[in-house]
C-alpha cells in the first residue's frame, strides 16, 4: 500500500478517529471526525463515503482497530494512516 498515492486520489476521504477534543486541538485539513468510540454507530456513513478512506489518530492504535472494524463490516478500500503526524507530512507532500 502506498499511503501517498492513496491520498493523491481525488476522491479519498480522511477520518480522524480521535476524540472531538483532540481533533479540535489540530487535525489533518478536511478530515472527518468520528471517534473511534462511536464508529459503529456509523457504518452506514463509511459505506456511503467516496472511497478510498483513510483513517488516523494519535498514535495508529486506534485507527488500525478502525480500519479492522470497518472491514469486518464488509467495507473495502479502508486504510490505516497512522499518527496525526504521519498524516499531516503525507498530506503536505501530496498537496
Amino acid at each position: 500500500m502506498d499511503l501517498k498515492k492513496i491520498l493523491a486520489q481525488d476522491s479519498v476521504t480522511i477520518v480522524d478517529v480521535r476524540e472531538p477534543m483532540e481533533y479540535a486541538m489540530g487535525h489533518v485539513e478536511g478530515a472527518i471526525n468520528i471517534p473511534l468510540s462511536t464508529i459503529f454507530q456509523h457504518v452506514d456513513e463509511f459505506r456511503r463515503m467516496s472511497k478510498p478512506i483513510v483513517v488516523y489518530c494519535r498514535s495508529g492504535n486506534r485507527s488500525a482497530q478502525a480500519e479492522a472494524f470497518l472491514r469486518a463490516q464488509g467495507i473495502e478500500h479502508v486504510y490505516n494512516g497512522g499518527s496525526l503526524d504521519e498524516m499531516l507530512y503525507l498530506t503536505a507532500q501530496v498537496a
